[in-house]
C-alpha cells in the first residue's frame, strides 16, 4: 500500500511509519518539525520565513491585535505547494483535525484536495479536536487536561487555541469528516468516549513505540532517588504541573538525604533528554486518563512515570501489577505515593521493569501498524 501521513505530534506518526516500512509498504510523512523537537518529516511545511526574529515584533503585533498568526497563512501555502506530490495514495491519515494549523477555510480547502486525489481518509482522535472538546465540556467532571481551565477559568491563556475547535469555521471541518472520511481512530483513553458515538469511529489503537531506538536500563537505586519535572510554559496548568511541585516541596523537606530533584521549565529538548535520562522517576501529567507519547517513550526505557492510568486503561491491558502510577491532581495522594517508592526502591527498579515490558508487549510499532493495516482495509 502507499500510504500518506499528514501531521505529527510526539513521534506517532513516525513511529507508526517505522512499522508500516518494516510490514513492506511505501510511506511518506508531510508535517511540521516542531521547532527544538525536529522531527523526522518527508515533506516539512513549517513556517520558514515568518518565524525569522526580523518577523517576530509585527507578528506578534498584528496578533495581539487582531488574534491572527500570519505564520499560520504561510503553512498554509508551504503546505499548498506540496498538493502535486500528494495524490494516488491507497490512505491518507491526518494527526488531528487542524493538522496543518492554518486558517480553518484554508485547512478545509486542503483536506478536501488530498480526499478529492486519494482512496481513503482517516483522522487521527490525539490531542484535542471537536468531538473531545465538547464531550470535556458537557462533562467536566471527566478527568481531562480542561479541568484546571474549569475549576479557574482565569487561567485562560493557555486554553484559548482550543476553543478554536468549536468555532463556526472549525465546525465545517469537523462536518466534512464525518461525510467524508473513513474512520476516525483514536489514540488512547482521553479520546474514545468523546468518539465512540460518532458512526465513523474505527476504534482505539494504542500508540506506536519503536524500542529498538529506546534502550533500556535497569534502574539502580543504592544512592540518591532522581525525580524529574519537566516543564513547558505552554502546558502548565493542562498538566497539573502545580500540584507536582507542591509535592516535590514536602518530599524535599521530608527526605533531604534520599532524593536529588531536577526540574526544567521550557529548556530545548536535547538537554532535555540529557536531564531525564538521569532519573528514576518522571512526572508527567496529572490529568489524563491514558499515557501520552513522553510517558511511554520513558516507560519504554524503564522509568517509573506519574501520568494517567485510570480504570478504563488497567482494565483495557488487565494490568494486575502497575507499570506506571496514576496521578492525580491531589498533592497529599502525590506525596504518599512518592514516600511509598523512596521508602521502597526495590519497587522503583521492578515497576520500572514492568513498564518497559509492558511497553514492548502493548505498543510494539510493528504489531500497531498491523492493527492500522486491519482498520484501513476494513
Amino acid at each position: 500500500m502507499r500510504i500518506l501521513l499528514v501531521g505529527e505530534y510526539s513521534l506517532l506518526h513516525n513511529s507508526l511509519k517505522e512499522g508500516l516500512i518494516e510490514l513492506g509498504h511505501e510511506v511518506i510523512l508531510i508535517g511540521n518539525k516542531d521547532g527544538f523537537r525536529q522531527y523526522p518529516l518527508d515533506y516539512n511545511f513549517e513556517p520558514k520565513y515568518l518565524n525569522l526574529k526580523i518577523f517576530n515584533i509585527p507578528r506578534k503585533i498584528i496578533y495581539r491585535l487582531f488574534k491572527f498568526d500570519f505564520a499560520g497563512l504561510e503553512a498554509g501555502f508551504r503546505f499548498y505547494l506540496f498538493l502535486s506530490k500528494l495524490q494516488n495514495f491507497d490512505v491518507v491519515q491526518f494527526i488531528n483535525e487542524a493538522s496543518v494549523k492554518t486558517t480553518s477555510n484554508f485547512e478545509l480547502y486542503l483536506m478536501k484536495k488530498l480526499c478529492a486525489t486519494n482512496k481513503k481518509s482517516f483522522m487521527l482522535s490525539t490531542g484535542i479536536d471537536y468531538s473531545t472538546l465538547t464531550f470535556y465540556i458537557e462533562n467536566q467532571s471527566k478527568k481531562s487536561i480542561l479541568q484546571p481551565y474549569f475549576k479557574n477559568p482565569k487561567e485562560d491563556k493557555e486554553f484559548k487555541a482550543f476553543y478554536s475547535y468549536i468555532s463556526k469555521g472549525h465546525l465545517k471541518i469537523h462536518n466534512f469528516i464525518k461525510e467524508r472520511f473513513n474512520g476516525i481512530i483514536a489514540t488512547d483513553f482521553d479520546y474514545v468516549e468523546a468518539n465512540s458515538k460518532n458512526p465513523k469511529y474505527s476504534g482505539f489503537i494504542p500508540c506506536p513505540v519503536n524500542t529498538q531506538k529506546l534502550g533500556f536500563k535497569e534502574l539502580v537505586t543504592n544512592g540518591k532517588i532522581i525525580i524529574f519535572l519537566g516543564i513547558s510554559k505552554w502546558s502548565y496548568h493542562q498538566k497539573g504541573i502545580a500540584f507536582f511541585e507542591k509535592a516535590l516541596d514536602i518530599i524535599k523537606e521530608k527526605y533531604p538525604d534520599r532524593v536529588e530533584v531536577i526540574t526544567t521549565n521550557t529548556i530545548p529538548y536535547p538537554v532535555y533528554i540529557e536531564l531525564y535520562n538521569k532519573a528514576h522517576i518522571l512526572l508527567d501529567q496529572a490529568y489524563s486518563c491514558d499515557q501520552g507519547y513522553n510517558a511511554l517513550e520513558a516507560m519504554a526505557k524503564g522509568k517509573v512515570v506519574f501520568t494517567g492510568a485510570e480504570s478504563e486503561f488497567v482494565e483495557y491491558y488487565k494490568i494486575t501489577e502497575k507499570v506506571c502510577i496514576n496521578a492525580l491532581p491531589d498533592v497529599d495522594y502525590l506525596v504518599q505515593e512518592l514516600s511509598f517508592l523512596i521508602e521502597n526502591p526495590a519497587e522503583i527498579t521492578a515497576i520500572g521493569k514492568r513498564a518497559r515490558a509492558f511497553i514492548e508487549k502493548e505498543h510494539n510499532y510493528i504489531k500497531i501498524a498491523q492493527q492500522y493495516l486491519d482498520v484501513w482495509k476494513s
